[in-house]
């Protein structure tokens, strides 16, 4: 296993039990997004990606936040006026890490939001395969606000997760919003209360701990793609998909699964998992 203390300003890193646990890590900030924390993050997520010892990456905030966003001093005053260049620079580092590839990342992603969840944070957010948040949790949009739109990715992530009317009226009007009322939209998958966010979050990581990996990565990447294209091009990728995984599949478990179902008897998909 790697070892990761101290590697990093901005972010730290554990991984326990086969959970690689990525903290924002600037909590005197909220853990604001800072061009220095995009390089990190982008550095640490391709270091847990080639990581044997992680098998799931649960993204969470350090003390009282999950992140407030967009740190609006070192992206744009610090920025302004620099060389486009520069400006093309920040913004392309903060897309590669919370868009690109966090979002086809190769390993299962839970966004653990544990307090404020602001502005171009939202990008990682729904860029996260699942995400549980504390009832407790604040979330909101208040570019309107500081007298600018949302920036990065933010419309698209949200107009894909919450819906046309919601998602304007967040964007619209900087209202803000709890971690429950975010699990009624389907922002997040589930709220929790604070003090049982952790265990919550440890739960379906291993969850996902139990599942053949090469075939979780084809499911979820799957599903991904497939909101992207016609129903002509998803019979074609799926299908695809679901040959690769069984060549990439060393287990052989869908031929394990089926034995177990249709000779043995021994399980029932859907109310259990088959005996690898």
């Amino acid at each position: 296993m790697a070892s990761y203390k101290d590697r990093w300003d901005t972010i730290k890193v554990l991984v326990e039990d086969g959970i690689a646990w990525l903290y924002f890590n600037r909590p005197d900030k909220r853990n604001c997004m800072s061009p220095t924390m995009n390089k990190e993050m982008l550095e640490a997520l391709e270091a847990l990606e080639l990581d044997a010892a992680a098998g799931v990456v649960v993204l969470t905030g350090e003390g009282a936040a999950w992140s407030a966003g967009m740190d609006l001093k070192e992206y744009f005053r610090e920025t302004d006026g620099q060389p486009e260049v520069v400006q093309e620079r920040v913004r392309r580092d903060a897309s590669t890490w919370q868009w690109r590839l966090l979002r086809t990342y190769s390993k299962p992603t839970i966004a653990m939001v544990n307090g404020w969840c602001f502005g171009g944070a939202f990008s990682p957010l729904v860029a996260c395969d699942l995400a549980i948040a504390a009832d407790q949790a604040v979330f909101g949009l208040s570019e309107i606000n500081w007298g600018i739109p949302p920036g990065n990715l933010v419309s698209k992530a949200l107009a894909d997760t919450i819906g046309h009317r919601k998602a304007l009226h967040y964007i619209m009007t900087g209202d803000t919003f709890t971690g429950a009322e975010a699990a009624e939209m389907g922002l997040v998958n589930k709220a929790v209360p604070l003090d049982a966010l952790r265990d919550e979050t440890i739960a379906l990581a291993n969850k996902l701990l139990k599942k053949n990996e090469v075939v979780l990565r084809a499911a979820k990447i799957g599903f991904k793609r497939c909101r992207e294209l016609t129903w002509e091009q998803n019979e074609d990728y799926l299908y695809a998909k679901l040959d690769q995984a069984a060549y990439r599949d060393r287990e052989g478990s869908r031929e394990k699964g089926m034995k177990q179902f249709l000779d043995d008897k021994s399980f029932k998909p859907g109310l259990a998992s088959f005996k690898r």
